[in-house]
């Protein structure tokens, strides 16, 4: 593993996270450069290195553990034992900040809760993720990220209008709490700075859940009525939605009357302008459906390739709906550097998508690709003190 280049240079971190939400946000930090000692169960490791097929090729690592797992050192550990937890310990003599995705009071019984440290470790900050917060009615129950789309409120405004509830199709109910942890760490370590003093963050993922549920959860505090499962039609705009061509589909974003206006005047549709319908956005949404019908007789009648360049050139928002093959071979996502291959511990390449923050200064750096289970335990335990003696007893024991 190469040194760190990134902002968070020199800064350590204690990484008890397993699964996606935590993970997510230690991987944020060692990409920005923090030194990142991911603790793992001895033969186990996290959850996720069995959530395969599929695996990274020509490895037995899944490609679910090394999207996440990045720039980290892996430490097997057993911390419900002792010598375990005297082993945490002595990472946190050095350690700046602690990551941790356990439920509610469940690392109090090997000494590692917050309210156990905050003495002996004033200035560390303790980012805990966990479901529903470290308070309230629900604070023991485990968090799924399906379970939290479902009570978060964003199933209810997923899916066709006359179909089931949908989720969205990628975690992001665990990917939205492990980025508001990273914030919350960057927050805290800026007044660290100010004031030495260490903090801990409490993250929810129902709280983050309802926090990004941005218009739609105003629109409902704004009415005090549910707002409605649209499918792919926006809810506040008119027409910004999928449309059929002549050979599949594409996303016509039009934000505003202006172009609206524009819209029509090149489609041969200019006496819609005309028509009190359609002559403002506020009009156009209460009337949706007829919108749509109007429109859908005019994208089909060419292919979306055609259209593309079209409203490219009018400067009308549009775009492909692409497949994951068609995402990686953009020639936009390409350019912008979205997917970096790495060197594995298994003697292997791996591709893995990039980091998305761009800092000019101090960009996101890959030092190495996600470890082998274990990979890093007698390096980090001799950092320690550890003998080789020790190590060897450590790991007959199966503590380490």
């Amino acid at each position: 593993m190469t040194e760190p280049t990134g902002p968070l240079k020199g800064l350590r971190v204690v990484d008890l996270t397993r699964v996606l939400a935590g993970p997510t946000c230690t991987q944020m930090l060692a990409d920005l450069g923090a030194d990142v000692v991911k603790i793992e169960r001895p033969e186990a490791g996290d959850d996720t290195r069995g959530f395969a097929p599929p695996y990274m090729p020509n490895t037995r690592e899944s490609a679910y553990f090394v999207g996440v797992n990045r720039n980290k050192k892996s430490v097997t550990l057993d911390i419900a034992k002792p010598e375990g937890q005297a082993v945490v310990h002595k990472l946190l003599e050095t350690a700046d900040i602690l990551v941790e995705n356990f439920k509610v009071g469940a690392l109090a019984k090997y000494g590692l809760a917050y309210e156990q440290l905050r003495e002996t470790y004033p200035g560390l900050i303790y980012c805990s993720i966990t479901g529903f917060g470290q308070t309230g009615p629900y604070a023991p129950r485990p968090g799924y990220d399906a379970l939290i789309q479902a009570m978060g409120g964003v199933m209810s405004l997923t899916g066709e209008p006359e179909g089931e509830p949908q989720k969205v199709g990628i975690p992001v109910a665990d990917l939205f709490a492990g980025l508001y942890g990273t914030i919350g760490v960057l927050a805290a370590l800026r007044h660290k700075q100010a004031t030495g003093q260490g903090q801990q963050i409490d993250i929810g993922m129902l709280d983050t859940h309802v926090a990004w549920l941005a218009n739609q959860g105003m629109n409902y505090l704004s009415t005090g009525e549910n707002p409605p499962r649209l499918g792919n039609q926006h809810p506040n705009i008119v027409p910004y939605q999928v449309f059929p061509t002549a050979d599949g589909y594409m996303v016509l974003s039009i934000g505003n009357d202006p172009t609206f206006e524009r819209f029509c005047r090149n489609f041969g549709l200019e006496h819609l302008l005309a028509d009190e319908r359609y002559a403002t956005n506020a009009a156009r949404v209460g009337n949706r459906a007829l919108v749509t019908e109007t429109l859908t007789a005019v994208t089909k009648t060419r292919p979306t390739r055609d259209w593309i360049e079209k409203l490219e050139a009018l400067k009308i928002g549009c775009g492909p709906i692409n497949t994951l093959k068609d995402v990686f071979a953009d020639p936009h996502v390409v350019a912008r550097n979205m997917v970096v291959e790495m060197a594995h511990a298994s003697g292997q390449t791996v591709k893995v998508i990039a980091n998305p923050v761009k800092l000019s200064a101090t960009p996101p750096d890959y030092r190495s690709a996600a470890p082998l289970l274990g990979q890093h335990t007698e390096e980090v335990l001799r950092g320690l003190g550890y003998s080789e003696e020790d190590i060897a007893r450590l790991k007959a024991e199966g503590i380490a």
